[in-house]
């Protein structure tokens, strides 16, 4: 199985670092091709411009959507954005490992997203959702939080984990045509003694064994 695990923190060392070398380490062991995104060390811009293509549409007016469309069309964009668009473009599972960081993914992964899910590449055109461009294609989200697990569910001060994860889940992964595997969620790993987090990561471990059996989720709509 062809496998992207995208991923940002500041720290290498943190423990959204070590998920995301123990998913790479772990798929490879078990046999899939992996490719991965570390945004962190490869200095990823995450706001978009005029960088995010070599052609020129409209030189006078930037707009996005109008320029990745003509993009698509004449193959002009970006070497980086070009490569990280292949990658989406190449896997069948794609892993995306960040810490939770105001309801949502931080700004470099999100500014990601931006840049790489270009209309007319990766949507347009009547393509969104169950026709969308990477149908039958999975994706599964990988994160951690700072509270708690009793913190994030319905009731609670943070309110319900899927609630909070759908507009990623819905709004952007399915957007595109994932499907969507369950989140792998690590709640409060800070909180966690050492023997505790090591027993996170070997419980992350085994499930990536048999990631390619597992069914998919829904996510609902509302």
């Amino acid at each position: 199985m062809k496998t992207l695990v995208v991923y940002w923190h500041p720290e290498p060392q943190s423990f959204n670092g070590a998920m995301f070398r123990t998913a790479c380490e772990t798929l490879a062991e078990a046999g899939h091709e992996v490719r991965g995104s570390d945004l962190h060390e490869m200095g990823f811009d995450p706001v978009s411009s005029r960088k995010n293509f070599s052609t020129v549409k409209d030189p006078d007016y930037l707009k996005l959507q109008i320029e990745e469309m003509h993009a698509t069309e004449v193959n002009g964009f970006s070497p980086e954005i070009e490569s990280e668009i292949a990658k989406v473009e190449w896997c069948e599972l794609m892993i995306w490992q960040f810490p939770l960081w105001w309801f949502g993914l931080p700004a470099v992964l999100k500014g990601w997203v931006d840049r790489v899910f270009a209309m007319g590449r990766t949507y347009g055109g009547g393509r969104i959702y169950e026709t969308g461009v990477f149908r039958g294609k999975r994706a599964m989200l990988s994160l951690t939080t700072g509270g708690p697990a009793e913190a994030y569910v319905k009731g609670a001060f943070n309110g319900d984990i899927a609630a909070i994860l759908r507009p990623i889940h819905r709004g952007m992964l399915q957007f595109v045509g994932f499907d969507v595997l369950a989140p792998q969620i690590v709640y409060g790993p800070v909180r966690l003694t050492d023997e505790q987090r090591r027993q996170q990561l070997a419980d992350y471990a085994a499930r990536l064994r048999g990631i390619a059996n597992e069914p998919t989720i829904d996510v609902g709509i509302y």
